[in-house]
């Protein structure tokens, strides 16, 4: 009862504090069995738990002989599903281990919330029987996810258009390119459609739409250079991708050198994926500490979370021509209270060639002094050592990328900085 009385801010917090251990003694308490069953069975086995059972309203089944035999397991606390109420986005670590190649730790993700899920199910169940709950399985085949089966030889543009940011504006060539490398079926490597069995077909439909995350891995792997994790595989609504190591976050209050080595790495990022050898860009939409992650060995800044990944063919824009297509795109700027907060216009990333936008979110959500994050405003490159801070040059440049006071003054900024921070980075300047 005392916990209810006026208290001085720091015991309220103190009881507030033993409250909730209070309240995670009783939950363990009132689940001791489901505890103990938790550590002895591996639920990666069960085919209802990973939605195996909901197929080909699913993501994939190229890892399910891995699972039903036991290669994949959840890390520790991770066994515990009592514990899922705070594991909102449905991200788990897990171990996948292999013969001759030992244990190797995976990132499990179901790719959206319960809710978001569960409402996935009821859309597909509208489509097929106007009713909201179904037979889920006999529904896909009377969705638009089952229409293209037969001899449908490609995926066009004007099938999927809008479906996600992925395909907010697609070109045939990305199409052809998401095909051919869809790693859920044996016939990789072919970009027509019609190869594809019935329920692969289904599967990569459906994830186009529900989250393409999947496909950008797959269409963009890391194994050419692209700085995605790298795409493992899927069994059920479960997909693995590889562990990269701990979030961007983790760093923000890390030496000054590992400040300046992640900041130029971001930038770097920044400039292949708005410009590259194929003429593709690709537009981060939601950058936040929690979508980077950073190698333990090799120190290398990779993004983890490619949902929102807007791809435009520049190709396709430079032959259509679109008005205004050779006209630079400046992000207008917006100076908000809240979190992660971007303004950006998706016909103009699909229409222009010459756009800032990577440059600008970069820049106004992890490097500047506009970056917020969890409480904490100020950006990766916070508090820089004296002589820096006094130089200016620095600040005027994070300034000028993220709110610029001139014309196309965000193009130069970004190349400036990424110019700077490479010579903070040199051993010559670390060493003063």
């Amino acid at each position: 009862m005392l916990c209810f009385l006026p208290l001085k801010l720091g015991r309220l917090i103190r009881c507030l504090k033993l409250l909730l251990v209070v309240g995670l003694f009783v939950i363990l308490l009132m689940n001791t069995h489901n505890l103990f069953a938790s550590f002895q069975k591996n639920e990666l086995m069960d085919r209802r738990f990973i939605n195996l059972n909901k197929c080909p309203a699913c993501f994939g089944t190229s890892w399910c002989r891995k699972f039903m035999n036991g290669q994949v397991s959840f890390e520790s606390w991770g066994r515990l599903r009592f514990l899922d109420i705070f594991n909102v986005k449905n991200v788990y670590f897990a171990q996948y281990g292999e013969p001759r190649e030992g244990m190797k730790r995976v990132v499990l993700k179901r790719l959206g919330s319960n809710q978001e899920l569960a409402d996935n199910d009821q859309k597909i169940c509208k489509r097929a029987t106007g009713r909201a709950r179904c037979d889920l399985i006999q529904a896909m085949y009377k969705t638009e996810f089952s229409r293209l089966n037969g001899d449908v030889r490609l995926l066009t543009p004007e099938v999927v258009e809008g479906w996600s940011d992925l395909v907010h504006c697609p070109s045939q060539r990305l199409l052809d390119r998401v095909v051919r490398r869809y790693a859920e079926t044996k016939d990789s490597g072919s970009f027509l459609l019609k190869n594809l069995k019935d329920t692969e077909r289904m599967q990569l439909l459906m994830t186009l739409a529900f989250n393409p995350e999947p496909l950008v891995l797959q269409s963009f792997p890391s194994d050419e250079g692209w700085p995605f994790a790298k795409y493992l595989g899927a069994c059920g609504r479960v997909v693995a991708v590889n562990y990269v190591g701990e979030e961007l976050w983790s760093f923000y209050n890390a030496p000054w050198e590992k400040r300046v080595d992640l900041a130029r790495q971001l930038m770097d990022i920044a400039e292949q994926l708005t410009n590259n050898d194929f003429e593709f860009a690709l537009y981060l939409l939601d950058v936040s500490f929690d979508n980077f992650a950073v190698g333990p060995r090799d120190g290398k800044v990779i993004v983890v979370d490619a949902e929102n990944v807007l791809v435009a063919d520049k190709k396709l824009i430079k032959q259509n021509k679109p008005e205004n297509y050779d006209v630079w795109y400046e992000s207008r700027f917006e100076d908000c209270d809240k979190e992660a907060c971007l303004s950006f216009s998706k016909e103009s990333l699909c229409n222009r060639v010459t756009v800032d936008h990577n440059y600008y979110a970069i820049c106004q959500n992890l490097l500047s002094r506009y970056a917020t994050w969890r409480g904490t405003t100020g950006g990766l490159l916070h508090h820089p050592p004296t002589h820096i801070a006094k130089d200016g040059q620095l600040e005027a440049l994070l300034d000028e990328c993220t709110n610029p006071k001139k014309r196309y003054g965000r193009f130069t900024a970004a190349k400036e900085l990424r110019d700077y921070l490479t010579q903070l980075a040199s051993p010559s300047a670390m060493a003063r």
